[in-house]
């Protein structure tokens, strides 16, 4: 059985590892909890420390209302995660996920001078491009369970399931209101390496608009694809997790042995 260790609120660690070199923070999609990262550990190297955020209104914040815009989410989880900056760290978040990590870092840079080593984003266009679709945060019922439909993350038997949708639909109405109401502020870009994860078929997330990722960073960049839609993160994932270990290992070979990769 799993032991799972809570940092605080926020960072949850499902399999502690106090002798890793890197801690992996991962940040999930619109609607997404920190157990997506549960069994990561299983299948990324012994040097690597796992470490899932979870945003509010799930999980360990349940109690908390969920944040409607991204600037206060950022400096809400900010400082809160640098007490564990204390070693390596990088990120990696899908969607939603990416931006929330991609100006968490240029927050980090900003407060106390630090970057992460490694910025994993997957799912999602560069943040300097304009959401091209209409909102859907205000949609009435109907529609928005409509546009869930579409989006293919939600399953249909959580969509036909009433007293389930009530408790997810707020949570996924104030995350897309963080992504629709999202305003770039152009800076210099980051200095540390970004890798990009994208689907083949993800209609939400272009070759090119994932390319652009590049204007990011003055360091190495990666663009990665993976046979799948917009969740490939979930139906690619032994694929997925095999180049992400192998992307840490190269990071932090160094300190110790990878795992083989499983296909959890």
């Amino acid at each position: 059985m799993t032991t799972r260790q809570t940092f605080h609120s926020w960072v949850t660690c499902p399999q502690p590892n106090p002798q890793a070199f890197l801690r992996l923070f991962c940040l999930p999609y619109a609607g997404g909890s920190s157990l997506i990262f549960r069994t990561w550990s299983n299948s990324l190297p012994t040097t690597v420390e796992v470490c899932p955020i979870e945003l509010a209104g799930r999980g360990t914040q349940m109690k908390s209302a969920p944040f409607t815009r991204l600037e206060p989410l950022v400096q809400a989880i900010v400082p809160v995660l640098k007490p564990h900056l204390d070693k390596p760290f990088a990120f990696f978040g899908h969607s939603m996920g990416a931006l929330l990590s991609f100006e968490i870092a240029r927050q980090l840079r900003r407060e106390y001078g630090i970057v992460p080593d490694q910025l994993f984003v997957s799912g999602r266009r560069a943040p300097q491009i304009p959401n091209p679709k209409p909102p859907m945060h205000a949609l009435p019922e109907s529609k928005f369970k409509q546009e869930l439909r579409r989006l293919n993350g939600t399953p249909e038997a959580v969509l036909e399931n009433a007293e389930l949708m009530q408790l997810l639909v707020p949570i996924l109405r104030a995350d897309f209101a963080v992504l629709e109401t999202y305003v770039y502020n152009t800076e210099p870009p980051l200095h540390c390496p970004i890798t990009v994860f994208g689907g083949l078929q993800d209609q939400e997330a272009s070759y090119e608009e994932l390319q652009a990722w590049q204007k990011q960073t003055t360091a190495a960049f990666l663009i990665q694809m993976f046979p799948g839609n917009h969740f490939f993160l979930h139906s690619a994932q032994s694929l997925l997790l095999q180049y992400l270990s192998q992307e840490l290992h190269r990071m932090t070979g160094f300190q110790g042995e990878s795992p083989s990769v499983s296909g959890s």
